[in-house]
């Protein structure tokens, strides 16, 4: 048998670090997550330094920053960069590597250096790949009825799940790596990587579980004083702002629960893997690190989705656990320093005794060395927005109409009170500035005239029609045969 521990990476998608029970919420329950946090080590400060899909797991995956691995918008076309994989640098070891779930790479079927993906790419067919999601539906006698619900995955509608609970891509990703677990090479160890699509919308939880929380107060979305004067905001979060803004408060209730749902469904999910694991007698030799690949705002300060840097959108959970009782992790213990995406793939070589290739930018977060402050990147052009967090304050700039804002995290965790105008912050503002203008670069430095960040012009929001209804997908059989670019 293997001496060298297995490794076990869970990934969310559209799941904040607030939300879990042990992170103080007062909703939502999340027992088997409240347990992991337990048996583990909880990273509070824990970022996606570019908080939307694909530039977040290109860094997951890569262990470098966007900069390197060049997204920082959302590029479904972008190869992966030349640099060694996770799951490559696993495999050179000697580990057997396998993925179940969302990969979110190009081209589709990319490996990206696992021996075998199982695919689920929440209905990408555009490109002209069926996923195994979909191939599973057909064999079930339900082609192209993934989708069929009716709702996109950029809505915040919500309707129960439309086919049998097995049918569910939550019950299938999990069911699917259990199977991955009990097909092992059992003569080596293994890195498995299991990426669920929700909470990430559409908000199509299983009936069980939207009756949880059917009687229960989501707690209303909080709102800054500065998210007030719509027409006062940046540029960029006025558009975010207005697309919200459709919603009534029952509706902004009920999309609440609805991903409170699709929360535990994954958290109880999680229980038939763990106990998969614990009778194949593997749990004592697995290392756990759960996350996600950005969070969502959900209606709070009037906005939805993730690619925005407030604590909603880029904080994400991130648990790591231990079951051989490694003493740099230790249990019931928290983790304040500043982690981001980058830091996943040099952990895990760590704790597995790896070398850690020399492209890799992260930093291991069980090593001594913490970064004094973090950088985040979203976007480009007008609507481009980036971050400096040194762990207590937190500096979003926003490029058109050269807009600033500051927030001290530690006395405002909920981001209520803009600081960019205090005096008695002043100092702090030209230090993080200073640091905002050091880490750009490319295009980015044409927003700098004699030293000193003076943006783009302003821009005024003009209503569009939504001719993509969201990118609502359609009934996948037969399939469609061409290829365009979209997601």
């Amino acid at each position: 048998m293997p001496e060298q521990p297995n490794f076990l990476l869970i990934l969310t998608d559209h799941w904040a670090a607030s939300r879990l029970g042990v992170a103080g919420h007062p909703t939502i329950r999340t027992p088997t997550l409240d347990q992991l946090a337990a048996n583990g080590v909880r990273y509070t400060h824990a970022y996606s330094e570019s908080p939307v899909c694909i530039p977040a797991r290109r860094t997951l995956m890569t262990g470098v920053r966007p900069r390197t691995h060049g997204d920082r918008v959302f590029k479904p076309k972008l190869p992966m960069p030349d640099v060694p994989s996770l799951a490559q640098t696993f495999r050179d070891a000697g580990y057997q590597a396998y993925a179940v779930g969302k990969l979110h790479v190009y081209p589709i079927r990319s490996r990206i250096g696992f021996d075998d993906v199982i695919l689920s790419e929440e209905g990408r067919i555009q490109f002209g790949v069926i996923d195994d999601y979909e191939l599973y539906l057909g064999d079930h006698g339900y082609p192209g009825q993934a989708f069929a619900h009716g709702l996109s995955p950029n809505e915040y509608y919500y309707r129960p799940w439309h086919l049998p609970e097995e049918f569910h891509v939550t019950n299938w990703a999990t069911q699917q790596m259990v199977r991955m677990i009990k097909r092992r090479d059992p003569t080596r160890p293994s890195f498995w990587y299991l990426s669920y699509v929700h909470p990430h919308p559409p908000l199509v939880p299983l009936s069980g579980y939207l009756d949880i929380y059917r009687d229960v107060d989501p707690v209303s979305p909080y709102r800054g004083a500065w998210a007030n004067e719509s027409e006062q905001l940046p540029y960029h979060l006025q558009a975010v702002q207005e697309n919200w803004g459709q919603l009534d408060s029952h509706q902004v209730a009920w999309a609440q629960r609805a991903v409170y749902a699709l929360c535990t469904h994954i958290d109880h999910q999680l229980r038939v893997l763990l106990g998969s694991l614990r009778e194949e007698g593997l749990l004592e030799n697995t290392v756990i690190l759960f996350s996600s690949d950005h969070g969502d705002m959900l209606g709070n300060h009037g906005l939805k989705n993730g690619a925005l840097f407030y604590e909603s959108a880029a904080n994400i959970p991130l648990i790591l656990v231990d079951g051989g009782g490694d003493p740099r992790l230790g249990h019931h213990r928290i983790d304040d320093r500043l982690v981001g995406l980058q830091d996943v793939m040099p952990t895990l070589l760590d704790l597995a005794g790896i070398k850690i290739p020399a492209s890799v930018e992260g930093l291991s977060m069980v090593g001594r060395t913490k970064r004094p402050y973090l950088y985040g990147e979203m976007r480009e052009g007008i609507k481009a927005t980036r971050m400096i967090h040194d762990g207590r304050y937190k500096l979003i700039y926003y490029v058109a109409g050269n807009r600033r804002q500051l927030f001290d995290l530690a006395n405002d965790p909920q981001e209520l009170q803009d600081l960019s105008s205090s005096p008695t912050h002043a100092e702090v503002l030209e230090r993080l500035n200073g640091l905002l203008i050091e880490e750009l670069y490319g295009p980015d430095e044409e927003w700098l005239a004699d030293g000193q960040l003076v943006g783009l012009p302003d821009q005024e929001v003009e209503n569009q029609p939504d001719t993509t209804y969201s990118y609502q997908r359609g009934n996948h059989w037969p399939p469609p045969d061409r290829d365009w670019t979209g997601f």
